[in-house]
């Protein structure tokens, strides 16, 4: 018989265990950690336990995970909250930037923003971008996170730009419209890896382009070509 049939035969014959009892017991296997033969009761419980230490080992990390979400929601909430409360665009930048940097530790913060009718043009975010910038955005259909970045963004963090080795980075839309470029940025290099969740960042990336619905109507295309020369 092959083993698996032995083990088909078993499950469907329980009755075996009881009326074989005795001669079981006699039943000796290896310990594959210590070397020595046990019984295959002792063997059977040795298995329970190893399976219950990665069960543990499993739920351990499920209620971590769970616990790192609760502060990630709770960050984000407060941070909804300050936006919620900015009266226009410099107030809504100034919000952010102050949030992130109170709640998640990041200082190093870049936007460009593009096609708003904001009223306030000395805003340096709303300084022209370039079609590199429009291009980028048009292309983040999610946010990217990992060490590259191009230079010219890289360039909005000034002299801060060559210390920094990890970056989130997405893309603002208003009505599915492209109207800017956020870029989180750390020097740790794990901060932003490639395969990180980006669900918190997709959820940022929607909140503060709301913010910015609210302060500021989007040109039509004739109206930002003149605004955001290239």
């Amino acid at each position: 018989m092959q083993p698996h049939e032995i083990v088909a035969w078993l499950q469907a014959n329980p009755a075996f265990f009881d009326d074989f009892a005795d001669e079981i017991a006699q039943i000796y296997v290896p310990h594959h950690h210590h070397g020595q033969a046990v019984s295959l009761a002792e063997r059977q419980l040795v298995t329970l336990r190893e399976r219950t230490r990665k069960l543990e080992s499993r739920m351990g990390a499920l209620l971590q995970f769970g616990e790192e979400n609760d502060v990630t929601s709770e960050r984000l909430h407060r941070l909804t909250l300050s936006l919620l409360r900015a009266a226009n665009i410099a107030e809504v930048l100034a919000s952010l930037r102050a949030s992130l940097a109170e709640s998640f530790g990041l200082s190093d913060v870049a936007v460009r923003l593009w096609g708003l009718d904001s009223g306030d043009a000395e805003l340096p975010e709303l300084a022209p971008a370039g079609e590199a910038a429009q291009r980028l955005a048009e292309q983040l259909v999610s946010p990217y996170c990992g060490s590259h970045l191009s230079d010219d963004v890289r360039a909005w963090f000034g002299e801060r730009g060559p210390e920094l080795a990890s970056f989130g980075l997405f893309a603002l839309r208003i009505a599915d419209r492209p109207v800017g470029v956020m870029v989180l940025a750390s020097d740790d290099a794990e901060r932003f890896y490639p395969d990180m969740g980006t669900l918190y960042l997709s959820r940022l990336a929607e909140l503060v382009a709301a913010a910015l619905s609210r302060q500021a109507a989007v040109l039509d295309d004739a109206e930002a070509a003149v605004s955001d020369p290239v």
